[in-house]
């Protein structure tokens, strides 16, 4: 009887500690990729691979299922940023099934509370041993981190002395 109960209070705060945690970072930039790395599971997130000006996010996630690129803004800008990263990766992964899903309370969007179960529900279509080839596939592939527009900033110019 006692165990029981130490059992489901254990779960009961657990749960309350959970809603808490969702509560506090629901509205922030970067929400979805606190809770994906908070996840249960074998679960490689790599905050932030696409942006935009506009603090839209896209994260990139390696499990089981395959690669899950989540969208965290606005719909529409997350979009054009999802269809960019699932190129890039194309070229490195191969038949490697790529998800996509858009953190939200829209139609169609997940919410971030729903975010864990919609990852459980994920087919498992890779290989425990092919997740940490993949992964050390994806670290090798280059950032791409844009280059700033306009004039270079005026400490790239090589001091007048050294042209010789």
């Amino acid at each position: 009887g006692l165990f029981i109960a130490v059992l489901v209070t254990t779960v009961v705060f657990g749960r309350r500690v959970q809603q808490n945690a969702f509560s506090q970072v629901e509205g922030q930039v970067g929400a979805a990729a606190a809770v994906l790395q908070n996840m249960r599971g074998d679960w490689r997130v790599t905050p932030a691979v696409g942006f935009t000006r506009e603090q839209d996010l896209v994260h990139r996630v390696l499990g089981r299922p395959g690669i899950v690129l989540v969208g965290e803004g606005a719909p529409g800008r997350t979009r054009g940023l999802i269809v960019a990263e699932k190129k890039r990766l194309a070229r490195f992964v191969g038949d490697v099934p790529v998800y996509d899903v858009t953190v939200g309370d829209g139609e169609g969007q997940v919410s971030l509370r729903g975010l864990d179960k919609h990852f459980a529900k994920l087919p498992r279509n890779v290989k425990p041993k092919d997740v940490n080839i993949l992964d050390r596939k994806l670290k090798a592939m280059p950032t791409g981190l844009p280059v700033p527009k306009g004039p270079l900033p005026g400490g790239g110019r090589m001091p007048r002395g050294k042209v010789r």
